[in-house]
């Protein structure tokens, strides 16, 4: 089990041979603390959020938020949406296989992985669109309301890792449900 101080920056790690003390790097501040000096952006982007996912199973919804995520390189989102996600009942397995997904398919419903073609043709735009076959393939999958809330959901995860990104908020706080 590793656990987290910040008074020591050290973790007491276990492994297979018994415990040893494991120093990490220090953990690097925020940039900015952007929710305390834009706090009507911040209420507005979590209302938005919460508008965004109504209707979407939560698996998905965290799915869809830790490889948008993992993507951008929002260390941040990683480990809240992990953590949401293991709340919410998904599987480790699942999430360690997000990575990569494209490899792991037989982890995914048809529908998931739709939502993730798409979440990656949004989240990576650049060739300047999000190819038919692959809007297409999520039309299937998903009826027009759910689907505009999955566009929805892409679009404002990649909103908060911009956020997180820049600002350099830091991982490892985070207590699920915490933004739920």
């Amino acid at each position: 089990m590793t656990t987290h101080t910040d008074d020591t920056k050290r973790a007491n790690h276990t492994g297979g041979t018994g415990g040893t003390d494991v120093e990490y790097a220090s953990e690097v501040p925020a940039r900015l603390a952007w929710a305390e000096h834009a706090p009507e952006v911040y209420k507005a982007m979590v209302r938005l959020d919460a508008a965004a996912r109504r209707g979407l199973d939560p698996k998905l919804y965290e799915l869809v938020k830790i490889r948008a995520s993992q993507i951008n390189h929002c260390a941040f989102c990683i480990d809240m949406h992990t953590k949401d996600a293991l709340a919410a009942g998904e599987s480790v397995e699942r999430i360690v296989q997000l990575g990569a997904w494209e490899e792991s398919r037989h982890f995914y419903t048809e529908k998931e992985l739709a939502a993730l073609e798409l979440t990656e043709a949004v989240t990576v735009l650049t060739d300047g669109f999000v190819p038919d076959a692959v809007y297409d393939k999520a039309a299937k999958l998903f009826d027009e309301a759910e689907l505009a809330q999955l566009i929805s959901v892409i679009a404002v995860i990649n909103a908060w890792n911009r956020f997180g990104v820049t600002c350099r908020m830091v991982p490892g706080h985070y207590q699920p449900g915490r933004h739920a």
